[in-house]
């Protein structure tokens, strides 16, 4: 057995009418990828948080290397040599790349009060180069790239120092095919140095791929560890939700008529530097999945198809002629969506659940053109007990759930809404496998009484699993179209994605 390298001792956390990690003991070793697995809520995320200084523990101690670590916040934490790579957004907007990968080490290049940009601009350029993303530029200000660069540049602002130990929370669900090979070899690089990583995701073939043991919390409790070589997906899927779970979670229909009525119509959509010519015919009561690469311009289709793409050419029509150019449109001719980014465009963070699930749904809720409060708290509690949203209440506020919990919110919000088209960019990014078969459901639910569904998804299995109809888009442009049937392959979609 290697040396320990971090000790977590009886490390305990609590919010309001939450035990988010109870008394939770760990070993973590040098050279070691060790994943760290649960349901949304389990209290993975708490217990790296309050490792890093995200959240302060209220009991027990992190010991690294025989020195505790008791870090006051991330920059902190990263002086006492760990590091966190975090599941949402980690960058701050008006900022510079450089800014961003030196936020907090500024006196790195102080002298005399004054800072020396142009040689923070060439060292971060340097990095960003030696980890072949010389694309992505120093000086730039990094709202001009995407989620998935801006991860790309969190990765080096995360490791560039080499901390001790690195903790990835579920970051591979913001990354594509290119962006994952690089997180994995930069996670390869931290074990074959001596030192460890603390790897957070729901994708268990992805856990047993890249980690050498797995501990699995439950409710906040540890439940215990084991050898990645020794176990399978399904014995894992027992250990986090404590019975045995079958994995067949999609639609077992083949070859259902699909209505001839269009709903929604995008003819010529173009975004420049995104999607180019795109058009899709969306009918009552089918599911149409879109797929492909990353950066192949998916994404920007469901913001297209929303009218919340400001520079958007081509049009996008209801079924009673109805042109949508702005997301008031959208809603208020029952259209939903649910962006890949919750937390910077599906939520407002430093809000309450509940008003996060009423907000579009205010007018309908109203009596006599007057908003109760009691009214408006019942409608929260029904449609975020519906996705089994763990919370202490609808007047928490969403910065202090987890990430599969704030998905929870965003697709409550939708539901109670009951809109009639839905586009669903990622929808089970960052989910459990329980609430990933409970969001499966609800779909072939909606399809069944009508509802009309896009799903964007860099998830083959997803899109074989739930689509009636599958666009494979590369390059900004439709490269391939599929009918649901028994016979349909991953390898068929993957021929048209590169």
């Amino acid at each position: 057995m290697s040396e320990v390298i971090l000790h977590a001792e009886k490390i305990d956390k609590s919010f309001v009418g939450t035990h988010a990690i109870d008394h939770v003991t760990l070993d973590f070793y040098k050279g070691e990828i060790h994943a760290l697995i649960g349901e949304n809520g389990s209290g993975k995320s708490t217990f790296t948080s309050c490792l890093t200084g995200i959240y302060h523990k209220d009991s027990g101690t992190f010991t690294l290397l025989g020195k505790e670590v008791n870090a006051k916040n991330q920059v902190d934490g990263n002086y006492q040599g760990v590091a966190i790579i975090v599941q949402e957004t980690g960058t701050l907007s008006g900022l510079t790349v450089a800014e961003n990968i030196f936020l907090g080490k500024e006196d790195e290049f102080t002298k005399f009060n004054v800072k020396n940009t142009k040689a923070m601009n060439k060292k971060a350029q340097e990095l960003l180069n030696s980890y072949g993303f010389d694309y992505i530029k120093a000086t730039d200000i990094i709202d001009k790239y995407n989620f998935e660069d801006r991860k790309l540049i969190e990765i080096v602002k995360a490791t560039y120092f080499k901390p001790q130990v690195l903790i990835v929370d579920e970051t591979t669900t913001a990354l594509g095919e290119k962006g994952r090979k690089e997180l994995f070899k930069v996670m390869k690089d931290v074990k074959d140095d001596g030192r460890c990583v603390i790897f957070i995701s729901h994708d268990l073939d992805e856990v047993l791929e890249q980690s050498d043991n797995v501990s699995v919390l439950r409710d906040g409790e540890y439940i215990d560890t084991v050898k990645s070589s020794d176990v399978t997906t399904d014995d894992l899927k027992k250990l986090m939700v404590g019975r045995e779970m079958s994995g067949n979670y999609y639609r077992a229909d083949y070859g259902e008529p699909i209505s001839d009525e269009v709903v929604l119509r995008g003819e010529h959509l173009t975004v420049p530097g995104e999607i180019e010519d795109f058009s899709i015919e969306l009918h009552k009561g089918e599911i149409i999945g879109i797929g492909g690469l990353s950066e192949c311009g998916m994404h920007e289709v469901g913001k297209a198809l929303f009218g919340a793409s400001y520079d958007r050419e081509g049009t996008v029509t209801t079924a009673d002629g109805t042109q949508i150019k702005d997301i008031k449109t959208a809603i208020d001719h029952s259209i939903a969506y649910a962006s890949k980014d919750r937390s910077t465009e599906s939520l407002v963070i430093n809000d309450t659940i509940q008003d996060n699930i009423t907000l579009p749904s205010l007018e309908d809720i109203k009596r006599n053109h007057i908003l109760h409060a009691k009214d408006e708290r019942a409608f929260a509690e029904k449609y975020a007990k519906q996705m089994s949203t763990k919370m202490v209440g609808v007047h928490q506020f969403m910065s202090a759930l987890s990430g599969g919990n704030k998905q929870k919110v965003v697709l409550a919000r939708w539901i109670g809404k009951n809109s009639d088209i839905i586009i669903l960019d990622s929808p089970t990014r960052g989910i459990d496998i329980r609430v990933k078969a409970d969001i499966y459901q609800m779909m072939d639910k909606m399809r069944k009484s009508g509802k009309s569904i896009i799903m964007i998804s860099e998830e083959i299995s997803e899109l074989l699993g739930m689509a009636d109809r599958i666009i494979i888009m590369k390059d900004g442009r439709q490269n391939g179209e599929f009918l649901r049937h028994e016979g349909l392959k991953d390898t068929d979609l993957i021929a048209k994605m590169v």
